[in-house]
């Protein structure tokens, strides 16, 4: 299978369990949807040697047309906020979370293979502090093919926002992570509502 043509959703749902169940039901259209701050709870017990009860088992919603790509945590504080979820007529080109390139729980990294080729999209969550991209600037990767940096960087600034007056250095930091793959700012084709 060779695709031309990617029909990509990024949204930050601010961890609203509704908010991801309509894009999983409704969203079909697209081909891959790239989530920041997901819902992560309890799903159910599995059992334990430890506790008589069971220890809990934490995920996020699936659903059967979509396959999910999300960091592990090693604790409960260290629940990833981002994931992807990758439309299953696309399970042929082979999508991979890349953890072993970077292995943030603010970084997905996910690559596939179109046309004998590996490309990568990262989806990105940016807290107040930025620390994804503190990691991104500072990390050294070297990483051919990436077609998109997307997600919730967290920046106000007048280079995408005319109605905001100032200039943050924080995107300085964007923009020379854009440039170091190879990428570069696009812009909304249409206005958001202020």
């Amino acid at each position: 299978m060779i695709v031309k043509k990617l029909k990509i959703l990024s949204q930050n749902i601010r961890k609203n369990s509704l908010t991801i169940n309509t894009l999983l039901e409704t969203q079909n259209q697209f081909d891959i949807i790239l989530i920041q701050e997901p819902p992560w709870s309890e799903i159910c017990k599995i059992p334990s040697s430890s506790d008589c009860e069971g220890e809990p088992l934490m995920g996020t919603n699936h659903y059967p047309n979509w396959i999910s790509f999300a960091r592990i945590p090693s604790e409960k504080s260290d629940m990833p906020r981002v994931i992807a979820y990758i439309n299953t007529q696309l399970s042929s080109l082979h999508f991979l979370l890349c953890r072993d390139i970077i292995n943030h729980r603010d970084i997905s990294l996910i690559s596939f293979l179109n046309n004998n080729i590996c490309y990568y999209i990262m989806n990105v969550y940016s807290d107040l502090s930025h620390s994804a991209l503190k990691c991104l600037k500072y990390t050294e990767v070297n990483i051919n093919n990436v077609l998109l940096i997307t997600g919730d960087f967290n920046i106000r600034d007048s280079l995408w926002d005319p109605s905001f007056p100032f200039h943050s250095s924080i995107s300085n930091n964007l923009i020379i992570i854009a440039d170091s793959f190879n990428l570069a700012l696009s812009t909304p084709t249409s206005p958001l509502p202020n």
